[in-house]
């Protein structure tokens, strides 16, 4: 049995002492006197109050970012050749999050088979090197790269899709001329007009979220476009999507929108994603008749007036609002056979009653299989 530690010693793994005989009130932030190392620090990093900021803008500007203070990482040379032993036959070309630099580097060339290359989450800042696929590629992934300018797709006139999200574009430039795309993917760039898509005729679906855009614009020749993803912008309004005749999917979640009237423009739409906007009423959604879903949670709409014509409705996602009024529900919803799946959780209707709410829900639409995440047994 080891000795006893005598009075006042300590064992070999003690660092700090707490001993504060005289404790005395501490202003805000101050650390307590006797939590110090051998060297009296109190473990707290303190920034004089005469420190100047150089960079200010940085507390306001939530996208701020000092591209031009990057320092730049540790560079590790390539692969003598990431496609050494690939099939010259082959018709897909994979190479993700290989370091890449240079597509130049690759020598696709030797590929004159290939109807799809991917790209992803590489280091590549330039598009080059690909001209040479021009007859046969069709399906260009470039998604997570450093590309800040688009170039070097003139000769790929047979491109169906191309994806050059999560970049550093911050213009839609040198594409029009690829008639034959029906994808395009421009996702988490710096984006903030749309621009620079006359002649895309065959585009069916365009997206565009999580950029800085504040307009919709300039999509009126986009005649055959189902699928719009502008999510995560700076948009106000929804006005700009006349034209678009054949527009089925509108995704403009976490914007700035107030107003659903302007969406009479496209009556024909089916499935309609505006979460997490500055909406208060659902009013001008009544012209949208051949809607199967909606979501709208996430706003400040207290009465669900406006939905009553639309009779196809299939799912209503309308969490987080401020409707409270059961005999509403059934009225604006009782009637649509066609009617799934509703979620109304976080509204006045749930939180007033929550163990009584699914059985009211049930009772104004016995027609509904889901309620929130909960299947209904029928």
């Amino acid at each position: 049995m080891p000795a006893p530690l005598e009075e006042g010693s300590r064992s070999p793994g003690q660092h700090i002492e707490l001993i504060d005989d005289n404790p005395s009130p501490r202003h805000d932030g101050e650390a307590s006197p006797a939590l110090r190392d051998s060297k009296g620090w109190d473990g707290k990093l303190r920034v004089p109050k005469s420190a100047l900021l150089v960079n200010p803008e940085a507390l306001s500007d939530p996208e701020y970012s000092d591209d031009d203070n990057v320092i730049p990482g540790e560079e590790v040379a390539a692969d003598e050749d990431l496609l050494d032993g690939e099939d010259p036959d082959t018709d897909e070309i994979i190479c993700t999050h290989s370091r890449i630099k240079s597509i130049p580097a690759l020598r696709l060339e030797r590929f004159q088979k290939v109807a799809r290359i991917c790209l992803r989450q590489n280091l590549i800042q330039e598009i080059e090197g690909i001209s040479c696929l021009a007859s046969t590629l069709n399906d260009l992934d470039l998604y997570d790269n450093l590309i800040s300018h688009i170039d070097g797709l003139d000769d790929l006139v047979n491109l169906t899709s191309l994806d050059i999200s999560f970049n550093k574009i911050k213009h839609i430039k040198h594409i029009s001329h690829l008639t034959n795309l029906t994808d395009l993917y421009f996702v988490a760039n710096k984006i903030s007009r749309i621009d620079g898509l006359t002649g895309l005729t065959k585009l069916r679906n365009l997206e565009l979220g999580s950029n800085r855009i504040r307009e919709i614009e300039n999509l009126e020749t986009l005649t055959s476009l189902e699928q719009l993803w502008v999510a995560k912008n700076k948009i106000t309004s929804l006005t700009g999507l006349a034209g678009l005749p054949n527009l089925r999917l509108l995704s403009v979640q976490s914007n700035r929108i107030r107003d659903l009237s302007p969406l009479r423009d496209v009556p024909q739409l089916e499935e309609l994603y505006v979460s997490h906007n500055a909406l208060t009423s659902l009013e001008g959604i009544e012209h949208n008749v051949r809607l199967r879903v909606l979501d709208v949670s996430n706003n400040q709409i207290a009465s669900l007036r406006g939905l009553g014509p639309l009779a196809d409705l299939e799912e209503l996602w309308a969490s987080y609002n401020q409707v409270a009024d059961f005999a509403e529900v059934e009225r604006e919803l009782g009637a649509k056979s066609a009617l799934t799946t509703v979620y109304f959780e976080g509204n006045p209707l749930q939180l007033r009653a929550p163990a009584l709410y699914r059985n009211k829900v049930r009772l104004a639409l016995p027609q509904v299989r889901q309620i929130d995440a909960t299947f209904v047994r029928t």
